[in-house]
């Protein structure tokens, strides 16, 4: 393993993006250390991975550990009317027949562990309980990190790039008042875990169901994992969750949001909460850049979308191998300047963007059935966003069409 004292690259963070950008760069024999503020095991939301986690997990070498795994197969999303409708299931391998199209249901701290170690694995110097205090920025340019350890040790750290994958508190995106919050993603979410829970049968027992409440002013993500748990949450617009209510306890609002969703009840008749009440509340934003001087941005510390395609690793992973990719090659050539670094963001921008006007297609009524019934023809490039298949312009056919099978939401 390589220690070196003055690393190439430094990470910062040691979730999926983190691990992701460190694997891939000291896969190609750079010298690369991670720095992780938690002791790992540790507790993260976003437990769905996509098929298009497949072409990265490939690279990382982690596959077999996954396919070895306690994990729940996925190999499908459905979608829940407000009436309680269950959707024809968007089998990822009908329109994608590869081992792509089964994926999995991952409990984050299992999963993370197992990105953490294989990065270890590859050569990345990974260390835990190390606080990055701030990135040293000279001219303009990024040139390494200040940290403290568990026992208050400060070291100053030189490197050529930084990479902040700190999630949605990363370093450099407020320091430099990059953050853009989404004009139109207002939205909060509330969630638990429950034992007991029903669930499908057959390929179908590990699909995600997302479940509109009544008026299609919210929804239910139902997300089974393993050991019988399953994780379920709602999401709906800030105000309607956590204003003008006679309460701001999580468990009375989550109940009354329960009660509205006709899909959920008959599913958790006689399940068992097995966890707290946790919420998230306006998350959506991104940088108006990916890189700079010697620093990119990947994952959540660039930006953060929301929860309805379950594209969080997805974008975690993405944005992770096409940094890890601009590093080596800027590395290669001696230029870490912010044209080298962030070389790859327009075009992770373009899919990002693709995945965004889905999501806010679905909050302004977006009818599936309606959808899938009047342009049978356009189900594969439907599926290929709820596959994750987002960084081809082809897509960009679907929008007339969804804009058709809107149907008016509740304000």
């Amino acid at each position: 393993m390589i220690r070196a004292s003055h690393p190439e690259v430094v990470v910062i963070g040691g979730g999926p993006a983190g691990t992701t950008t460190a694997t891939l760069v000291a896969q190609q024999g750079r010298s690369v250390r991670l720095y992780e503020r938690e002791r790992f095991p540790r507790y993260h939301v976003g437990e769905s991975l996509i098929p298009e986690t497949f072409w990265v997990l490939d690279r990382l070498g982690i596959l077999p550990q996954l396919r070895g795994g306690p994990f729940v197969e996925k190999h499908s999303v459905q979608f829940v009317s407000e009436q309680g409708r269950l959707s024809e299931p968007f089998y990822f391998a009908d329109y994608k027949p590869h081992e792509s199209s089964q994926t999995w249901q991952v409990t984050r701290q299992e999963f993370d562990q197992l990105m953490l170690d294989n990065a270890r694995r590859h050569g990345v110097d990974a260390r835990e309980g190390v606080r990055v205090l701030e990135v040293l920025f000279e001219g303009g340019r990024a040139v390494g990190v200040r940290t403290v350890d568990e026992a208050g040790f400060e070291e100053e750290v030189r490197c050529r790039v930084v990479v902040d994958a700190a999630g949605q508190s990363g370093l450099i995106l407020d320091r430099l008042g990059l953050r853009q919050w989404d004009p139109v993603l207002k939205k909060a979410a509330i969630w638990s875990y429950f034992k007991g829970a029903a669930r499908e049968q057959g390929r179908d027992a590990g699909a995600t169901l997302v479940m509109q409440t009544a008026g299609k002013i919210g929804w239910f993500w139902y997300i089974p994992l393993q050991n019988d748990i399953t994780s379920i949450g709602v999401v709906a617009p800030f105000d309607h969750l956590f204003k003008n209510r006679d309460t701001k306890d999580l468990e009375a609002i989550f109940t009354e949001e329960m009660a509205r969703c006709p899909g959920l009840q008959p599913r958790i008749a006689g399940a068992e909460r097995v966890a707290p009440h946790r919420a998230a509340k306006e998350y959506s934003y991104r940088s108006s850049k990916v890189a700079g001087d010697g620093w990119v941005l990947v994952g959540d510390a660039f930006g953060f979308l929301d929860p309805l395609y379950s594209s969080g690793i997805l974008l975690a992973l993405k944005s992770g191998a096409l940094a890890a990719d601009a590093i080596v090659a800027g590395l290669e050539r001696g230029d870490v300047s912010e044209a080298a670094l962030g070389s790859w963001g327009p075009g992770y921008v373009a899919g990002l963007e693709r995945m965004r006007q889905l999501v806010c297609g679905f909050y302004d009524g977006l009818n599936f059935g309606k959808l899938v019934r009047d342009h049978g023809h356009a189900k594969p490039l439907i599926t290929d966003i709820l596959i994750g298949d987002i960084f081809k312009g082809d897509i960009d056919a679907l929008w007339p069409l969804v804009e058709a099978a809107k149907e008016p939401a509740a304000v």
